[in-house]
C-alpha cells in the first residue's frame, strides 16, 4: 500500500507543466491560424465597406434601365446625366462615399447601343485606394431588360475585396 502511494507521489511530481515541444506546437497552430485568418478578415472588412457604394448606385442603374425602356433600348441616349434627366427626371448622379463615380460618356469605354458602364474608383484608403481599387458595373441591354455584371480593375483589387 505504501509503495502505491509513493508511485502516485512520484507521478504527480514528474508532470507539473507543459513540455517545450507542446508549447511549440500550440504556438505553431496559432501562427498558422493567424496567417489564414488575418488576410481573410481584412478582405471581409474591405468588402463590407464596398457594399455601401455599390448599393448607392442602385437608383442610377434603375434610372438607366428606365431611360433605355423609354428610348427603345438604345443606351447611348442614357449616357449623361442631362439625357437621364430629360428622359426620366432623374435629378443627379449619386456621390457614394469613398469613390469617384463616372458612367456612360465619362467612363473608360463609351456607351454603345447595347452596353453602358458605371465605374467607381476608390478614393478612400479603407476601400483600397492605395492599390487603385476600382469596380466597373457593365449594363448590357437585351430584349426587355438590362443585366448588370460587375468586374474589378486596376491595381491589385480582387473580387474577394469588393464582392463584385
Amino acid at each position: 500500500m505504501q509503495r502505491v502511494q509513493q508511485l502516485k507521489k512520484l507521478g504527480r511530481r514528474v508532470q507539473k507543466g507543459f513540455t517545450l515541444i507542446e508549447l511549440m506546437i500550440v504556438v505553431a497552430i496559432i501562427g498558422i491560424l493567424a496567417a489564414i485568418a488575418i488576410p481573410q478578415y481584412q478582405d471581409y472588412v474591405t468588402r463590407s465597406r464596398w457594399s455601401s457604394p455599390l448599393s448607392e448606385v442602385a437608383p442610377l442603374k434603375q434610372a438607366i434601365a428606365q431611360c433605355a425602356q423609354v428610348s427603345g433600348g438604345d443606351l447611348t441616349t442614357c449616357d449623361t446625366i442631362a439625357k437621364l434627366t430629360a428622359a426620366t427626371g432623374y435629378p443627379a448622379v449619386p456621390a457614394p462615399t469613398g469613390v469617384t463615380l463616372t458612367f456612360g460618356a465619362g467612363a473608360t469605354a463609351a456607351a454603345t447601343a447595347t452596353q453602358i458602364d458605371i465605374e467607381m474608383v476608390a478614393t478612400a484608403a479603407n476601400l483600397g485606394s492605395g492599390n487603385t481599387c476600382s469596380v466597373r458595373l457593365r449594363g448590357t441591354s437585351n430584349a426587355n431588360a438590362i443585366t448588370w455584371a460587375g468586374t474589378t480593375f486596376g491595381g491589385t483589387c480582387t473580387r474577394a475585396q469588393t464582392g463584385v
